[in-house]
């Protein structure tokens, strides 16, 4: 009886145990109404991603500072007042060498500098791709009679902060520094300057600089950019 009454006591502080034990873990985590709330404005509180275009036409054109071909800096908002053009260049690429060949971007540059244009030429191909390189570039200067400025963006980065897709790929910012076009330097897509829908070649970069010359908007403010894929390292 002694016995029973032991194995009984043992069994009712054994029970006593679990349950104290049960009462002591935490509760399963939950996400409240508010919680969940807070979760996602923070998130859209969050900054965007470094990966992310952050040119917008309407909106001033990112800032930047890229090194030459001789290793001299040049930052585009050093040309506040001027207005600005950008080019994705790569001299490796069929369209770029059709395009500075005999078409559209073989005196484009030449034309709007004598105006007070400022051109660039930017190429952001990675190292061992395609076009990479000083000599490269500085050969296709020579070849073309390119006497503007070809910056290097190895990183990438300045492209991808452009949205840069393609060689190529054109940005036009005002005197103000607001980018007022991005896409294509005509309606070309052979980069040869002569296939163009009802057979009129409209240059879209010279249509642009025209009417901020006139003081009016840009009429075309974006359109889609022809050519070879930037050569980005990843």
């Amino acid at each position: 009886m002694r016995s029973l009454s032991v194995a009984a006591l043992a069994l009712t502080l054994t029970l006593g145990s679990l349950a104290c034990n049960k009462e002591q873990q935490p509760p399963p985590t939950q996400t409240t109404g508010s919680a969940l709330g807070s979760a996602t404005a923070a998130a859209a509180a969050a900054p965007v991603s470094e990966g992310a275009p952050a040119a917008a036409v309407g909106k001033p054109a990112p800032d930047f500072t890229l090194a030459d071909l001789d290793g001299k800096e040049v930052k585009l908002s050093s040309f506040k007042g001027k207005v600005v053009v950008l080019e994705w260049f790569n001299p490796g690429c069929p369209f770029v060498k059709r395009s500075h060949g005999t078409a559209s971007l073989k005196d484009a540059a030449s034309r709007h500098t004598k105006n007070g244009i400022v051109w660039l030429a930017i190429n952001s191909s990675a190292k061992g791709k395609e076009g990479n390189g000083a000599a490269a570039n500085r050969a296709a200067a020579e070849k073309w009679g390119m006497t503007h400025p070809i910056l290097l963006d190895e990183s990438g980065a300045v492209g991808k902060k452009y949205g840069a897709t393609n060689t190529p790929h054109m940005f036009v910012v005002d005197a103000g520094g607001t980018l007022v076009y991005k896409g294509a330097i005509d309606n070309s897509p052979d980069g040869e300057g002569q296939s163009a829908p009802d057979g009129k070649l409209v240059g879209y970069v010279d249509e642009a600089l025209a009417a901020i010359a006139a003081g009016k908007p840009v009429s075309t403010a974006e359109t889609k950019a022809y050519g070879c894929g930037v050569k980005y390292s990843n």
